[in-house]
């Protein structure tokens, strides 16, 4: 069998779904972001200015920077309620209604009267927001924080901003632990661009869709229809019984992980299709792809949960 992503009929949209402008902390405004994220080749953007009381709770209006082989999703990083470390929570959401209700969020530190985490999520959820929890290692996520968060489709597993800023950026152990117990999520790259430091043009998403539009690309977000990258291509993948089959841009690396500790590694020069063997990864109940290149940089497919 093929991953969804590459057997729904369609093409692969590039896309950022963490951004931000002068909306909120961001150094640009929301027309010079845009701007740049398509001459960059980008087909689609995400503008996700902080949703809290001192910068008005913007949805940033992005409608009028759409031009013909550009689109926006409208969204916004929400804040309600406090981790287990006393900090308040960040949850992404993307596709979201321009009038969606704030919450009583008046700045970066948790209020007693406000929504939890959870709440505003699964209420985001319900406007018809694709979900994701945001940068757990630079939020000090618990895995409980993230278990509570049953609203999400998806952990933001490289934050090109966290990466870049602090050495933070990595989300894959609250996802592969969320995974083993049973939960069904995708995964992210993104970039959480603010345009003061390198935050940017390093993470993405390549969503598979049949037009590079809103309600095509939200649809295939929530679906999992999509890969992440920092650069290299995942062009197909097919598992079988007993292996997984590849193919990629040039790759010096191929790896296939899930449950604990299985991972199967194979190494060589400059591969277009990788067979993997499943041997070590029998008994787990999901696995994931890991394609890098010789320069270190990666792309992750979905979770398969088998």
């Amino acid at each position: 069998m093929r991953l969804s992503a590459f057997a729904q009929p369609g093409q692969f949209y590039r896309g950022n779904l963490h951004t931000h402008s002068t909306l909120s902390d961001g150094v640009l405004e929301p027309a010079e972001v845009c701007r740049r994220y398509r001459a960059e080749g980008y087909d689609f953007l995400a503008l996700t200015d902080h949703f809290v009381g001192q910068f008005g709770y913007p949805i940033a209006d992005t409608l009028p920077f759409r031009t013909e082989g550009f689109t926006t999703l409208l969204g916004a990083e929400l804040h309600s309620g406090a981790l287990a470390n006393g900090e308040l929570w960040h949850i992404l959401a993307v596709g979201l209604p321009s009038d969606f209700t704030p919450s009583n969020s008046p700045g970066f530190q948790p209020v007693a009267d406000q929504e939890t985490g959870p709440e505003i999520a699964a209420r985001a959820r319900a406007a018809g927001a694709f979900v994701a929890v945001a940068h757990p290692q630079w939020s000090g996520l618990t895995l409980a924080d993230a278990r509570s968060i049953e609203a999400a489709h998806a952990v933001e597993i490289y934050n090109n901003g966290c990466a870049m800023g602090c050495d933070r950026g990595d989300g894959f152990s609250i996802a592969d632990l969320l995974l083993s117990e049973g939960r069904d999520l995708s995964v992210i790259a993104t970039d959480d661009a603010h345009f003061y430091e390198p935050d940017h043009f390093g993470g993405w998403v390549m969503v598979k869709a049949e037009a590079n539009a809103p309600d095509a690309l939200l649809s295939a977000l929530k679906a999992g229809d999509f890969y992440s990258s920092q650069g290299p291509e995942i062009r197909d993948i097919t598992l079988t019984d007993t292996d997984v089959t590849v193919e990629s841009s040039a790759a010096h690396i191929v790896m296939v992980q899930g449950h604990g500790s299985a991972c199967v590694t194979v190494v060589g020069a400059s591969m277009t299709r990788t067979t993997v063997p499943l041997a070590r990864l029998a008994k787990s109940p999901w696995l994931r792809v890991t394609v890098m290149d010789h320069a270190g940089k990666k792309a992750w497919s979905n979770p398969h949960r088998r």
